[in-house]
């Protein structure tokens, strides 16, 4: 057994006052769970202390909550851990901080309302299949190698701890969020649903879709299944421009852009990408269409930031085309990564190869000879 000091984040509506932290001493085996504490401290000290939870085997998704900052499920997190990361975040012996989800209206204490951040913007994919045609006798049967593309998706526990630590829902709310999309690709990528290509439509047209993602990998670390929300992003993005679809949020020339841009140059020519993205092209430019200059004009703002900030204030990141490119011959190991990731088109699935080195079965025959 071992003490640890929980700091809860609390907030009591029926008290007419705001949040308010509080301390909890509890007892316990290092290997035993956060929420063990959260339940020892609400059994011994305060029983008005209030959070959700139910299997309490990382398998409903009911107790995600903030531990040292980091969205998770407070039964998958070992006490031990999380004193030992509080201790080397804050230099000292510090206690173990808890708080409600973020980017979440907050009920009571770690308890928050899901419904209008995250099952109202799962309900918004339409989570259901919707296949062509009349329905078969039974059921409709496909191919198991089939599905293997979805089986990372279909992981998800529902416990919103990536919509907890989304910056870009943070950022902005109407953002429909890394649980929705990776809930999304889980019927675009299901070879039964006949509505793949009025799904990618809406979601690459949507100025809160599959677009407004940032890539700021949080929901990857958050997530407790290994759903990694936002891969589940960028195969729809992929699959929105295998079908060809001209997003009104000029989402896909952007990545067009930066992938063209990264293999000619290595780095990031800023001026030109904003260029790219909404008046592609020679004609593009000469030509440019009313939301292409629509587009331009609005993004000054943010120009202007970047020339106040020091961000651009070289005229090789204020004049389009001129950036340099990697020195030294750096640019041919660039181009070759891309030729490479061209010969070898193949996406990652942890659900389906796993994430450590298997050690292959040893040779029944070899060791018969050997002996």
């Amino acid at each position: 057994m071992a003490s640890y000091t929980l700091k809860v984040r609390r907030y009591q509506p029926e008290s007419g006052e705001g949040p308010y932290w509080e301390e909890f001493d509890v007892d316990l085996d290092p290997s035993l769970s956060v929420l063990d504490g959260i339940l020892q401290a609400k059994d011994r000290d305060d029983g008005s202390l209030s959070v959700r939870c139910s299997c309490r085997a990382a398998i409903c998704g009911s107790c995600g909550m903030k531990i040292n900052g980091q969205s998770g499920l407070g039964c998958k997190t070992q006490i031990g851990e999380a004193h030992e990361a509080a201790n080397r975040r804050n230099g000292g012996s510090e206690p173990i901080v808890v708080e409600p989800m973020g980017n979440m209206p907050v009920i009571k204490d770690l308890i928050t309302d899901m419904e209008s951040t995250h099952w109202e913007k799962i309900r918004r994919i339409t989570p259901w299949l919707l296949p062509h045609g009349d329905p078969p006798e039974r059921e409709y049967v496909v191919e198991p190698e089939s599905m293997i593309d979805i089986t990372q998706s279909m992981a998800c526990i529902q416990c919103g701890a990536c919509v907890s630590s989304c910056l870009s829902m943070e950022a902005d709310p109407d953002f429909i969020g890394p649980a929705a999309l990776a809930k999304a690709y889980r019927f675009v990528g299901d070879p039964r649903d006949g509505e793949t290509v009025e799904r990618l439509h809406d979601l690459a047209n949507d100025p809160h879709g599959i677009y407004d993602c940032t890539h700021c990998f949080s929901c990857i670390d958050a997530c407790p299944k290994g759903v990694a929300p936002m891969d589940q992003i960028m195969r729809l993005r992929r699959k929105a421009g295998e079908e060809g679809i001209e997003d009104v949020n000029n989402g896909d020339n952007h990545v067009n852009a930066f992938v063209k841009m990264i293999e000619k140059k290595g780095t990031n020519d800023e001026a030109l990408l904003i260029q790219e993205s909404y008046a592609p092209g020679v004609k593009g430019k000469l030509k440019p269409t009313k939301a292409a200059i629509k587009g331009l004009t609005e993004s000054l703002p943010t120009v202007l930031r970047a020339i106040k900030t020091g961000k651009a204030r070289s005229l090789s990141k204020l004049i389009p085309g001129i950036h340099p490119k990697l020195p030294d011959g750096a640019q041919d190991e660039v181009k070759a990564i891309y030729k490479h990731a061209e010969e070898h088109r193949e996406e990652f699935n942890i659900y389906i190869k796993g994430e450590d080195d298997v050690e292959p079965e040893p040779d029944e025959t070899a060791t018969e000879e050997k002996v």
